[in-house]
């Protein structure tokens, strides 16, 4: 099975290239849904202090790699030859991630804060930050759990400073060409 990750700070434009994924037929999972599933079952309201205190609670008494370990069954679960995982937080999560599967491939995604934000602002999911503040926040709370190390570690890098079009474009040609699929 090959799989390929994504990592990138909050709202970098991991989920648009879950999208081109999923368009061209790879199965995603998305490592957050894990995370948002527990904050439900806590019965508490989903929000990104919660999603990041259970986050953090996994990984305290779980270890660093804690959601990658929760993700791997999943993306075991596809049986498909090539998937997509979504939301690699850290560097412990990748070592997980390439001990686990030997043909996985790791797609870095960069964008600047300014970017981020103002994309952050118009996504309107509820456990987005919304303030400049609170995005720096939860930079640094990711940058904790090794995000940066796991950038550092990414076999492609992606840009993502121009128009959607150039990004889609970008990312759809390096997934066909990492799962071998025809264009």
């Amino acid at each position: 099975m090959k799989v390929i990750g994504i990592v990138g700070m909050p709202a970098s434009g991991k989920g648009e290239a879950s999208g081109i994924a999923h368009d061209l037929g790879i199965p995603v999972v998305v490592m957050g849904n894990a995370i948002r599933e527990r904050v439900k079952e806590a019965g508490l309201p989903l929000t990104d202090a919660n999603c990041g205190a259970i986050a953090g609670m996994l990984r305290t008494d779980l270890g660093m790699d804690a959601i990658a370990r929760i993700t791997i069954p999943v993306i075991e679960a596809t049986g498909a030859p090539v998937v997509l995982v979504d939301g690699i937080r850290g560097d412990y999560e990748v070592a997980a991630f390439k001990g686990h599967f030997p043909d996985f491939t790791l797609i870095g995604i960069d964008s600047s804060f300014e970017i981020r934000y103002r994309r952050l602002t118009n996504r309107g999911r509820s456990d987005d930050s919304l303030t400049p503040d609170e995005l720096h926040v939860r930079d640094e709370r990711e940058l904790g759990w090794g995000l940066g190390r796991a950038l550092e570690q990414a076999d492609f890098r992606v840009m993502n400073e121009g128009s959607l079009e150039e990004f889609r474009a970008e990312v759809r040609t390096l997934l066909i060409r990492l799962g071998g699929m025809q264009g």
